[in-house]
């Protein structure tokens, strides 16, 4: 209640004084015109992921094989934390660049190479896989997006987690 009545007070004080509330917005470059806290004008920066998408959609496209694209670990006790090694090749003529990758869980931890792959270059995306409180049948997806002819493509994995 406090905050509301300051809030109107501020408000008020901003009205009384003549100064508008366009130019407060302008002056400390906050939202668009006419004091829209969430125009037009006001953007994200961009993150680091969202430069590198950008950065791939504007390079040639190329063409990425992996070995295999999808991996069984057997049965796993809960609370164990494995891993594997997807291996690809560029095997396009310009080189590759793995932009990003989404996860289809928190549990999945992809480590993937940041700099372009030259073509004829071999690469390695490593997958990690916690399966604490992962009791049962597992089957999770890593999605990886690059300036392949195919933007994006998905290797996977399963897993049964026993119980302790």
């Amino acid at each position: 209640m406090t905050v509301l009545t300051l809030s109107c007070f501020a408000i008020a004080l901003v009205e009384l004084s003549g100064v508008s509330s366009t130019a407060i917005f302008n002056k400390y470059h906050i939202g668009g015109a006419g004091g829209e806290a969430m125009g037009a004008n006001f953007k994200l920066p961009k993150t680091e992921n969202d430069k590198r998408m950008d950065q791939a959609k504007d390079m040639p496209k190329t063409t990425i094989t992996f070995e295999e694209t999808s991996h069984n670990f057997g049965t796993i006790t809960e609370g164990d934390v494995v891993k594997y090694a997807y291996h690809f090749r560029n095997t396009g003529t310009q080189p590759l660049l793995i932009a990003k990758t989404d996860v289809s869980c928190g549990c999945t931890t992809p480590s993937y190479p940041k700099e372009p792959i030259a073509p004829g270059g071999d690469g390695e995306i490593l997958v990690q896989f916690n399966s604490a409180h992962k009791e049962g049948h597992q089957q999770k997806n890593v999605m990886i997006h690059s300036n392949a002819q195919a933007e994006s493509i998905s290797i996977g994995f399963e897993a049964e987690v026993k119980a302790k």
